[in-house]
């Protein structure tokens, strides 16, 4: 099949997509398009309008450039030695236990190949698959779902792992009230279905990239004089330029953390703060009348010391491995002839 051919079916699926809608829970803003969606940090971020238009951008220009890297000029195997008309039925299967994800993407990238394919989701994107179990049904001719196997897999097997491994650090935090975030550390052009997936296997998305939160970092802070004078100075751009957005800013002590909540924040993250001083910061926070501040924790954050860090009382805690170090869930395709 021709790139121009791809690129074609893509539109034309993006086409019949769902318009995207906006809802509102417990404070959290969620984008939902058909079955994919962001969820944030900030309930009155000014993405819930200004930026979905941007995210379904991102969406689907990922998908168009994962099936034209892949074709460019067709495939010249299935071209080669199948059948056009050949009829069959493709199943992605689990090799292993895991929570899928992506399920959605699939359907689009093989409906990108041919609109006349037909789908059955026998697993949905979430849910706990194990060993051989069956996930996604595709019917139809065959040339059409060899072309769209590779890219629909390569989807589906980093984001059910990135879903797989947020689920670990989701199971590790229920008994607190705590949330798993995660960062912007993903696949450059990706990072949307990256997100996608961290929200599929239970965890909250932080902001999507540099533009709809503010995150003061440490370097920043150094460059502005202090963190009370960077916090001052982000709040003044906010108001003189009409912005609204959160407003975060990192702290790597006690002392900054005292310096930095007369300024008022919306979050302020602890970063590389031992256990003992997680405790110590919510103690003080929470005791100095402050309890408006949401608190994040981040840095050296593992499975084995997660939920000791969810026990000292923060809001959040976010993990960059789960999208920097995926490990993808091992899946495969099988064709049966009709």
């Amino acid at each position: 099949m021709a790139a121009t051919a791809i690129v074609k079916g893509m539109a034309d699926a993006v086409a019949n997509a769902e318009k995207m809608v906006l809802f509102m829970s417990l404070g959290i803003s969620c984008f939902a398009l058909s079955n994919f969606s962001l969820i944030a940090v900030m309930g009155d971020n000014r993405s819930n309008y200004a930026f979905r238009e941007f995210f379904e951008t991102c969406r689907t220009r990922a998908l168009q450039l994962a099936l034209e890297e892949d074709r460019y000029e067709g495939d010249v195997t299935t071209l080669s030695t199948i059948d056009p008309g050949q009829m069959g039925t493709g199943f992605i299967t689990s090799k292993v236990e895991g929570v899928i994800a992506g399920v959605a993407v699939a359907s689009q990238v093989f409906q990108a190949c041919d609109p006349d394919l037909e789908f059955t989701v026998l697993a949905n994107d979430g849910q706990r698959v194990y060993p051989g179990e069956r996930i996604l049904e595709v019917k139809g001719r065959i040339a059409p779902i060899l072309i769209g196997e590779r890219t629909a897999l390569n989807f589906m097997q980093r984001m059910s792992g990135i879903a797989t491994r947020t689920n670990m650090y989701v199971e590790r935090v229920s008994h607190t009230n705590a949330a798993i975030l995660d960062t912007r550390k993903t696949a450059p052009g990706l990072r949307f279905y990256d997100k996608d997936a961290v929200r599929i296997g239970g965890g909250v998305n932080h902001r999507f990239g540099l533009f709809d939160m503010i995150l003061i970092k440490d370097n920043h802070i150094d460059a502005a004089g202090g963190v009370e004078k960077a916090v001052t100075r982000a709040r003044a751009y906010c108001q003189e330029h009409g912005i609204k957005v959160k407003l975060e800013t990192e702290v790597r002590s006690v002392s900054e953390l005292k310096e930095a909540c007369p300024s008022n924040p919306d979050i302020i993250l602890l970063d590389n703060f031992m256990v003992d001083g997680l405790a110590e910061a919510v103690r003080w926070v929470k005791g100095n009348g402050y309890g408006n501040i949401l608190l994040e924790a981040s840095g050296n954050i593992n499975l084995n010391n997660v939920a000791e860090v969810a026990m000292t009382g923060v809001d959040y805690i976010s993990v960059g491995e789960l999208t920097h170090s995926v490990k993808a869930l091992d899946l495969s395709m099988n064709i049966e002839l009709c």
